[in-house]
């Protein structure tokens, strides 16, 4: 009896297993997106509104002005006292993407439908001139710019995007004629029952890439299809004697932000092609040489890019994209070749900005920067400073080279706007302990810009005027810095982490987002009252100011 069993349940395990092994591929979120969408952006729907609730959007002064102010219908008014009367669950996932083709593209945006009739009621008022029809339980209103339709679950918008035909950028614009116009006008009804029939295998719903990237906790995700848009491109295909579309064929950018307490974090990962992430697999294990950075003679950093790579897997990167040859060629004609520019290099650069002051009595500010590079064949290095020496003469003369001084040492080459800073970068090792030093080390690069410290340099500026002031003040008060590390190879992708780091640490970032919208909103408004007044103002004194005597005497 035993035996009898046993084959049918392995059969029955077997099953569960691929079964399963199938099902971790797939994800709803996608099922209804053309996995040939250019871009896409889900907006987590629970998460958004339970960090920013609709009634302290409605606080906002520049909501409370739209609603008040600009003479909007009252069915508009109707949804933005409450965005439910559309008859969408606003507690359920938005999805919106972009989708080129042959006669253009089309913008899309689907959800879930909580009221149908609410949902029916308001588009049929909202787009005014109609058509209404049904189709297979899917219903429809059209106007000729957009279409709207709904089955018993979802709803999708239709809206065509004409100008992503790039034969339409080069009609003229005076010219009426219909054989003048874009190459044909879109079937919003057919495009979007294309999308309610839209089968599993051409969706997104199977996408290992895009399953990773919905899987991953976050207030809204962003997909972007490189190769997509870069399709039919014209430019592109003017550079097709080259290899570039190495570099977007197959290529995928991801994103998740979330807004969490004083912190705007952005998680992003990019996919290449199979040769391209060969390069990757074999050269991204660099980390930053936190060494330049500790070097830099200066505590007030306002801006810095530092990057870490191996020049050997660039020399490949060149080679894969077709332009080695161009390259040699041009540098040949500078006295070096690029192989001297590989061995010149150790792969660690750095850009910096700091001590933005005041130059002069005028209040101009300028900034003192530098930018480093470590030195791998000191012989070959100097091929390049001469080469760069040419370039100055040649480009910037005389008056602007004594703009800039450079140093070598044996470790690293230096060049920037204070000679001091400059051999002083070289001479000691300042062991500097930057803030911003443990969240980029061991990445392989870095960003760091640091808000206030810009717009210190603006104070003078900006405190003159008192609507001025107030936007340097409500910004100050508002942002902190800016930190974007790039983690290297991971997971099949090239990874980067940014942070918007705010000063209010306990509050949630998305609410002070709304709340800086508003002070700016407000200030703005002032200023342009402002200068409506003063317009009316210089028009009454032209109109009171007596006028010429213009009478000819008598002779």
């Amino acid at each position: 009896m035993q035996s009898r069993f046993r084959l049918p349940m392995l059969f029955f395990a077997a099953a569960l297993v691929i079964f399963s092994s199938c099902s971790k591929k797939t994800n709803k979120e996608g099922r209804y997106i053309p996995k040939t969408a250019g871009v896409v952006i889900l907006m987590n729907g629970e998460s958004m509104t339970s960090k920013l609730p609709w009634e302290e959007i409605k606080e906002n002064a520049m909501f409370k002005d739209a609603y008040s102010e600009y003479g909007l219908d009252e069915n508009i008014k109707t949804v933005l006292s409450n965005p439910e009367n559309t008859g969408i669950d606003t507690k359920k996932n938005l999805v919106m993407y972009i989708q080129k083709d042959s006669i253009g593209g089309y913008l899309a945006v689907e959800g879930t439908v909580k009221d149908a009739e609410k949902f029916k009621t308001f588009y049929t008022t909202l787009l005014k001139s109609t058509t209404a029809t049904e189709k297979d339980g899917v219903h429809f209103l059209s106007n000729a710019k957009m279409t709207s339709s709904w089955d018993k679950e979802k709803f999708v918008l239709i809206i065509d995007v004409p100008g992503m035909n790039e034969s339409s950028k080069y009609k003229n614009p005076y010219d009426t004629d219909a054989a003048a116009s874009p190459v044909s006008k879109r079937d919003a009804v057919a495009a979007a029952s294309q999308i309610y029939s839209l089968s599993e295998d051409n969706s997104l719903a199977k996408d290992e890439k895009f399953s990773a990237l919905v899987a991953t906790k976050g207030d809204f995700h962003f997909w972007i299809n490189i190769g997509a848009l870069a399709a039919d491109n014209s430019s592109m295909a003017a550079m097709s004697m080259l290899n570039v579309s190495k570099l977007y064929e197959n290529t995928y950018v991801t994103g998740v932000t979330n807004f969490d307490n004083g912190k705007i974090n952005v998680d992003m990962k990019t996919y290449a092609g199979k040769e391209l992430t060969d390069i990757y697999k074999k050269y991204s294990d660099t980390k930053l040489n936190t060494d330049m950075i500790k070097r830099i003679p200066s505590k007030d950093v306002v801006m810095l890019f530092a990057l870490s790579f191996k020049p050997e897997g660039l020399k490949e990167f060149i080679k894969l994209t077709g332009t080695d040859g161009m390259i040699n060629a041009g540098a040949s004609q500078l006295g070096f070749t690029f192989d001297d520019f590989i061995k010149a290099n150790k792969g660690d650069i750095l850009l910096a900005i700091t001590d933005i002051k005041k130059r002069d009595s005028s209040g101009v500010s300028e900034p003192s920067g530098f930018f480093t590079a470590s030195v791998g064949d000191k012989a070959a290095f100097g091929k390049l400073i001469e080469a760069g020496n040419k370039i100055g003469k040649a480009k910037m003369g005389e008056s602007m080279k004594d703009k800039f001084a450079y140093n070598v040492s044996d470790d690293y080459f230096v060049i920037g706007t204070d000679k001091l800073n400059v051999d002083k970068y070289l001479s000691t090792a300042n062991n500097s302990n930057f803030s911003f030093l443990d969240k980029i080390a061991g990445s392989t690069s870095a960003f760091y810009f640091n808000i206030p410290g810009l717009m210190g340099s603006m104070s003078d500026q900006m405190t003159k005027d008192s609507l001025d002031n107030l936007s340097y003040q409500a910004t100050v008060k508002m942002w902190e810095n800016v930190i974007a590390t790039g983690g290297g190879f991971k997971d099949g992708a090239s990874n980067m982490h940014i942070e918007f780091n705010l000063v209010d640490k306990n509050t949630n970032s998305l609410k002070q987002l709304n709340n800086y919208v508003s002070t700016m909103g407000s200030i703005e408004k002032q200023r342009k009252a402002n200068r409506s007044k003063m317009m009316d103002d210089e028009l009454s004194k032209d109109m009171e100011a007596p006028k010429a005597d213009t009478t000819v005497p008598a002779q």
